[in-house]
């Protein structure tokens, strides 16, 4: 060991200067001292340093020479692992060569063995015998316990072996002669070996009933902060000590090698820091764990390399058969490397774990790249017989593409292909399934398997993805394989603009098939999947709409016809074209298709239609229908599902239930890198956000959406229409009309052009108001006015006229908006209705009918309370003032509004209970549980025992209409 400071190497010559005395070690240094000083006054010491490598032997080594020099004690001193001891007795010739014919050692500043100018004794030759192996005779053992009883004697003396793991037999053969034969002479003995070194005689030395055995323990977080701020001379982190033990074990040599990478990347002790230190910054460590890893048996390093290659957490009883070890011998290895700090066990005490990233990356490397593969092949076939899953079989496949081709292989690497498309990542599913599929050898691969394959890189790469499914579909002999490759196949051709080859495919599935229903079938689903594929791409959606047929009057007996009825109907919603029909269609779909029968994306776009076609409860109820499946989870369109439904309940008014969906839809979704997938969820809930007034929130959320105008999706129209409105609440008007006019005209691009589809022509209205351009926002009101009337939309023409209304002088508003309320009356658009009774009752207050307009905010200040939308509420409150009126405190309503005590005494009522017997039941008067049920009551409106059972009743259950019923 050349361990220094607090087991580091920082510089030789001034480390005590620069680190100072080592920390959490003084309790082992006081025994020294004190041995010291027995020795110093005539009494033998006997001591072993029993550590692991880099635990610090040597620096209390180094500490026992300084004390003894001090103390002027003669110092014998010897390393059982300096280069050349191999012959007999070599590391006690070395230790006794200052004794014989004068001939010196040179102290140096790090281990002072004499006092400066000090010259040693001569004495005759050592005793000189052959000696074999460890056998030693006795005579020459005595002979040579006599040479350090002389020199004792003289002065008393410390005699100190390093590294005496090392160190040949028959050298501790005469350590262990000496030890036992200490009485009575003025030497302390200190004998540093590694733990678990597993010699017989040094065993023997330890168990001797003088000898005191110190086995230092590792850093407290409290030692490595006082370290790192004598290293660095920055003040430290508070959770520092912490991450840097659990990043080494505590190990010394480790914690001063991370300490000097943070010192020489110039970067503050701080936990964050620690984590951010790259490979190249981690030279030294890496270097360190290369030391303490070669100094480890064979077993050891074995034991580490199959950590390495299975990954932390693997049970360790496939890590023991990876590395051909006895469970028993490989858990004593890992103890051995979590002695040395570079593994660590976890909480459930059955894996273990690398302290560090680098020390896993160190076990590896070395390793011919054609072992490593085999190992992981190796690895890959245990982890599969434990039953582990699919996507960690298939990591370790991936890094040995010999076994990649073998069956069961290519089996588990198709299934975690599968689940990498369905999670998001195409890219990993084809990093995956590359090595099946060897190049040239595409001709003699399994179809199924080259079906896989062009899935995942129709995804990464339309036209690579589509060059592969043509030739999985001449070779593929199962319809519905061939279908599935001609869905794809078109997919990739619309992805790539190819709309002419993508449609031809709908003549070329007829040919396929057993009959001509089957035949028809095939084709019906293609047709729905061009479509809704298409949706990705503007141009190429536009060319298709060019070209295809919007047929609604297709029956709906069929999984496929269903498909293509709820694709084509949601065409027509988007464009407010035939949307009773495309609302008929979409009942004829949600009727006979269930989750099982048919795809997800078909009755989700089947419930989209509702949403678009002003019928957000039908919608909300329908996709909650959808998402109730066990299997809706593992769609790619799950987050556009939850956001949909959140959209839903936005429009009821629900504000708290689609902000909590929204948060579901972006779950383990970074905003910054975010795909389209999430556009619509953050849409969604910078819309509800501000709806709720939270201003604040809606601007830390949107600082770190990536800038709409960078993919053309229709998603991220969303987003452009709820940042105009987040900018037209934070007085940024033309930023406002900017985004908004250019969400209208992508919009029209995207054939979006129905009212009901986006409120960006309201919010763009508004805008337009607060600039002072009152033609343009009657325009957009007129416009969609006129659409929502043609295409019986009430929430759309409701809005319309609010906007309509904002443009007109104060006299003719009221007519306007008591049309929108009325139209609304038919709806279940709470927010927007009260929304509309606000500049209702304003409308009415500036005309001087301050009674109605009273009626009128009183009834909007208490729905918006009920709703949840603070912002709104305050705004109907200030008018509500404005008109005189002094109202108390709103009452809220429903199950939710009950106090514990009011829902108690209301379960009682319901179970048929007297007042008097409720009375008793809860040791309460009887005026109290009067007064409760006539507050349940109110809060419930209803008017007896008879509603109140019904009431709670549907609440149990969960029904829309529990509340307020």
């Amino acid at each position: 060991m050349t361990t220094a400071a607090e087991g580091g190497e920082l510089g030789r010559a001034d480390h005590g200067r620069a680190a100072g005395p080592p920390v959490d070690r003084d309790g082992e240094l006081a025994l020294l001292s004190a041995a010291v000083r027995d020795a110093a006054a005539g009494r033998p010491g006997l001591v072993v340093l029993d550590a692991p490598d880099g635990m610090g032997r040597t620096t209390l080594m180094n500490g026992l020479l300084l004390e003894a020099h001090a103390a002027g004690l003669r110092v014998l001193r010897a390393d059982g692992a300096a280069a050349g001891h191999t012959a007999p007795l070599s590391t006690v010739r070395a230790l006794l060569e200052t004794l014989s014919d004068g001939a010196t050692r040179r102290p140096s500043a790090r281990h002072p063995t004499a006092q400066p100018g000090e010259e040693p004794p001569r004495h005759d030759g050592l005793p000189r015998s052959d000696v074999r192996g460890g056998d030693v005779p006795h005579g020459v053992l005595d002979a040579l316990h006599q040479v350090v009883r002389r020199v004792a004697r003289e002065r008393p003396l410390l005699i100190a072996v390093d590294d005496a793991h090392a160190a040949e037999p028959a050298s501790l053969r005469f350590l262990a002669h000496v030890a036992r034969r200490l009485a009575g002479l003025p030497v302390l003995l200190c004998v540093a070996r590694r733990s678990g070194g597993g010699s017989p005689l040094l065993d023997e030395i330890a168990a001797l009933p003088m000898c005191r055995v110190l086995r230092p323990l590792p850093l407290t977080p409290g030692g490595i902060g006082l370290l790192a701020r004598r290293l660095t001379g920055r003040d430290v982190d508070d959770g520092f000590g912490a991450a840097c033990r659990a990043a080494t074990g505590g190990s010394p040599l480790l914690v001063t090698h991370l300490l000097t990478a943070l010192r020489d990347a110039r970067v503050p002790p701080t936990a964050d820091a620690l984590g951010a230190l790259g490979a190249k910054a981690l030279v030294g460590f890496r270097a360190c764990v290369v030391r303490l890893l070669d100094g480890q048996p064979t077993t050891v390093r074995r034991a580490a390399r199959a950590l390495a290659v299975l990954g932390d957490g693997t049970p360790r009883e496939t890590c023991a058969r990876l590395a051909a070890l006895d469970p028993g011998v490989f858990e004593r290895c890992l103890a051995a490397l979590g002695a040395v700090g570079l593994v660590d066990a976890q909480a459930d005490g059955g894996t273990w774990s690398f302290t560090h990233p680098q020390v896993r990356v160190v076990a590896v490397t070395g390793v011919p790249s054609g072992e490593k593969s085999l190992l992981h092949g190796l690895a890959a076939r245990l982890l599969h017989e434990s039953g582990a899953g699919v996507t960690e079989v298939a990591e370790q496949l991936r890094q040995s593409p010999e076994s990649a081709t073998r069956p069961w292989a290519r089996a588990v690497l198709r299934e975690a292909a599968r689940e990498m498309t369905l999670q998001g990542f195409p890219d990993r599913a084809v990093e995956l399934l590359r090595p099946c599929v060897p190049p040239g050898h595409e001709g003699t691969c399994a179809p199924e398997l080259l079906l896989d394959l062009g899935l995942a890189e129709s995804r990464v790469d339309p036209s690579a993805g589509a060059a592969r499914l043509a030739v999985a579909l001449d070779r593929l002999t199962c319809p519905h394989a061939r279908l599935t490759a001609l869905s794809a196949l078109a997919g990739a051709l619309m992805r790539s603009g190819e709309v002419s080859r993508a449609t031809a495919l709908i003549d070329r599935c007829r040919e396929y098939g057993t009959d001509s229903a089957a035949a028809a079938s095939s084709a019906q689903l293609l047709e729905a999947q061009l479509l809704l594929v298409a949706t990705g791409h503007r141009a190429t959606y536009s060319r298709l709409l060019d070209s295809t047929s919007l047929d609604l009057g297709l029956p709906g007996d069929t999984a496929a016809r269903r498909a293509l009825l709820a694709s084509r109907a949601v065409v027509c919603a988007a464009r407010a074209d035939r949307v009773a029909e495309a609302r008929d269609a979409a009942h004829t779909v949600l009727a006979h298709g269930t989750p099982v029968t048919d795809a997800v994306s078909t009755l989700g776009t089947a419930a989209s239609v509702l949403l678009y076609t002003d019928r957000p409860h039908e919608s909300a109820e329908a996709f909650r229908q959808l998402l109730d499946a066990p299997h809706v989870t593992r769609e790619e369109a799950y987050p556009t599902l939850l956001a949909l439904t959140a959209e839903a309940h936005a429009r009821l008014g629900a504000l708290g239930e689609a902000l909590r969906t929204t948060t579901a839809a972006l779950e383990g979704v970074a905003p910054a890198p975010a795909t389209r997938l999430a556009a619509l969820p953050l849409a969604v809930r910078l819309h509800t956000l501000l709806d709720q007034g939270d201003l604040a929130a809606a601007t830390a959320l949107v600082q770190h959406v990536p800038d709409p105008l960078d993919d053309e999706a229709w998603q991220w129209n969303e987003v452009l229409c709820a940042r105009g409105r987040l900018r037209l609440a934070s007085d940024d008007v033309e930023g406002a009309v900017d985004d908004l006019t250019e969400c209208g005209r992508r919009q029209r691009a995207w054939h979006r052009t129905s009212p009901a589809v986006s409120s960006w022509w309201y919010w763009a209205g508004r805008s337009h108001l607060a600039r002072g351009d009152r033609a343009t926002a009657r325009q957009l009101a007129d416009d969609a006015i006129e659409s929502a009337r043609a295409a019986h939309l009430p929430c759309a023409l409701a809005q319309g006229l609010e906007l309509r209304a904002a443009t007109e002088a104060a006299r003719h508003r009221p007519l306007l908006l008591q049309e929108a309320e009325a139209v609304l009356a038919t709806t279940s658009a709470a927010l927007l209705l009260a929304r509309v009774r606000v500049a209702l009752g304003r409308a009415l207050h500036r005309c001087g009918d301050k009674q109605a307009a009273r009626a009128v905010l009183r009834k909007a200040w208490e729905e918006t309370y009920t709703l949840g939308a603070p912002a709104l509420h305050a705004e109907a409150h200030t008018a509500l003032l404005a008109t005189g009126a002094r109202p108390r405190r709103p009452v809220p309503s429903g199950v939710d509004a009950l106090t514990r005590s009011e829902r108690r005494v209301a379960k009682l009522a319901d179970s048929g209970l007297t007042n008097a017997v409720i009375a008793r039941t809860l040791c309460v008067t009887r005026r109290t549980v009067e007064v409760h049920l006539t507050a349940v009551y109110r809060k419930l409106n209803v008017a007896g025992r008879r509603e109140l059972r019904f009431v709670l009743r549907a609440a149990d259950e969960g029904a829309p209409h529990a509340v307020g019923a």
